[in-house]
């Protein structure tokens, strides 16, 4: 059978679990990131995503001579955004290579070695200068030595010869059976990104002018390692959709997480991901170092704090309670005094985004209050989201949350309004989305809710009624500083139209119902 060398450097698709082959490239892994014991494998990075992780050799095609199979048996729009960054980067590097060619011929000199080939290691500097320049200072110690290479038909850039991939049997084994390739993994997901994304969620944190600090994903492309994950003990009290896909990637990320949840049948999945069960919030807060929570309403985030072995029971000085609820900032502001007068630290971190958003450690996370909770939290936030912002006191970021929400929800009750509007005058629905997504209105969100509204689909992505909740709060929140929410007024009351047709359950855009009915 024919044996293939594969190298740093080389375009390769990769198959990790239950996800499909999708392009990526062999680079060298961080210094401080250890290989996985066992079978060989090389460190990838895919391309259209903030993904990479450990691939066995078995895992692993070459790009090119697999590239039309793998294009016949993946159809989405995510895998083809990110085959067409594969052939942008081979195009940049091709134009690399010609411009290093005709700059040579010019100076009349050459790099060749004794055999005649390039330098090995300005040809890697070559491909990756735009993409990569830190790979080099990232190869494990290896000299430009160790990056010659005797193959008799040598690629365009020598590289490490560090293993040989024989047959290529894709394993569609579950990702969590080998706990290595599970926790180096950044969500195998299709997030939207540029040609070759950071192969970490790199972030830099960013002073604003308001007084507020937000920690970002940087714009540098050097490879900044995996997240490491804090080594303090994380608590995790309720798992809706939100809560469900944040926990799932704080355990992704390898951090440790006690669960609970008032349905204790949700937590059974969690702990086969290797999550500990609490019996109470209480319990949860006294064996944690830092407790999240992120409940459906002010109600519920209360009763979770102040109720019968809530978490009030298990403060003690020092501990940490995070509340990720979208609620009004009242209920902040009381929850932050009964938190502290018990000697713990209060911090509110609502999170802005959707289940899938969730589930893809996408969220943008919006925080407030002690300010080294915030620091604390970061490896958690790096894991569940792309964004964080710190905005100040405690309450200010429930007041960004409730506007986010009310602009979002007044928004979909206008989309569901012209839909109707267009089905009711003889226009075409399609035709009015494919106009919209064209034009400066374009956006995923927008397209996702329209698409799903002309398929009948309203699996809930945001509940309904929670986005109805969101609404009634931040009107509740303009009449307190004497603010008018005319528009939002407007749209909350279709979307109680919605709840009265039985719509709670349903996703936001649901609110097209209010409008047929």
């Amino acid at each position: 059978m024919a044996t293939v060398h594969l190298r740093i450097g080389d375009l390769v698709w990769g198959k990790l679990g239950r996800y499909p082959p999708w392009p990526g490239k062999i680079v060298s892994p961080p210094k401080d990131l250890k290989k996985p014991r066992g079978k060989k494998c090389f460190f990838v990075k895919f391309f259209g995503t903030e993904d990479h992780a450990w691939i066995k050799v078995e895992q692993l095609k070459p790009y090119h001579p697999h590239k039309e199979e793998m294009i016949k048996i993946n159809k989405g729009k995510r895998f083809q955004q990110a085959v067409d960054a594969v052939e942008e980067f081979l195009k940049k590097a091709k134009g690399k290579e010609q411009a290093s060619s005709n700059s040579e011929d010019k100076n009349k000199s050459t790099t060749a070695d004794s055999k005649g080939r390039k330098n090995p290691a300005k040809a890697v500097k070559l491909l990756l200068e735009e993409d990569d320049e830190d790979l080099i200072s990232h190869r494990g110690g290896c000299s430009e030595k160790d990056l010659t290479d005797s193959d008799p038909e040598p690629s365009s850039v020598q590289r490490l010869v560090a293993g040989t991939v024989s047959g290529f049997k894709w394993d569609s084994s579950p990702v969590k059976d080998d706990p290595h390739f599970h926790h180096f993994l950044l969500s195998q997901s299709e997030k939207p990104g540029s040609s070759m994304e950071p192969i970490s969620k790199r972030l830099k944190i960013v002073e604003e002018d308001t007084g507020s600090t937000s920690i970002q994903a940087a714009d540098s492309t050097a490879i900044n390692g995996s997240i490491t994950p804090t080594d303090k003990r994380i608590g995790f009290l309720g798992l809706g959709l939100m809560g469900s896909g944040i926990v799932s990637n704080l355990l992704k990320m390898g951090h440790i997480v006690t669960v609970w949840n008032r349905t204790a049948e949700k937590c059974d999945l969690f702990i086969q991901e290797g999550a500990r069960l609490g019996r109470t919030p209480a319990e949860v807060v006294s064996m944690c170092d830092i407790t999240f929570s992120c409940v459906s309403d002010p109600k519920a985030a209360r009763d979770l704090v102040l109720g019968p072995s809530g978490v009030l029971q298990g403060i003690r000085p020092g501990k940490c309670y995070v509340e990720m609820s979208t609620v009004d900032p009242e209920t902040i502001t009381e929850l932050a005094q009964v938190i502290t007068s018990r000697g713990g630290r209060f911090l509110e971190a609502p999170v802005s985004g959707s289940q899938q958003l969730s589930n893809d450690g996408m969220l943008v996370i919006l925080a407030a209050g002690d300010r080294t909770v915030y620091e604390d939290c970061s490896s958690c936030f790096q894991a569940m989201g792309k964004t964080s912002f710190f905005l100040g006191e405690a309450g200010n970021a429930a007041k960004m949350m409730l506007i986010l929400n009310m602009v979002q929800g007044s928004f979909m009750a206008t989309i569901a309004e012209g839909l109707t509007l267009a089905q009711a005058t003889g226009q075409s629905q399609q035709t009015f989305l494919d106009i919209l997504c064209q034009g400066q209105m374009a956006s995923i969100f927008l397209d996702q809710k329209c698409q799903n509204i002309l398929q009948g689909n309203f699996k809930p992505d945001y509940y309904l009624k929670h986005i109805q909740k969101d609404l009634r709060l931040a009107i509740t929140m303009g009449d307190s500083v004497n603010h008018p929410t005319p528009m939002a007024a407007a749209a909350n009351e279709v979307y109680k139209r919605a709840k009265a047709l039985d719509q709670s359950d349903n996703d936001m855009s649901a609110v097209y119902r209010a409008y047929i009915h």
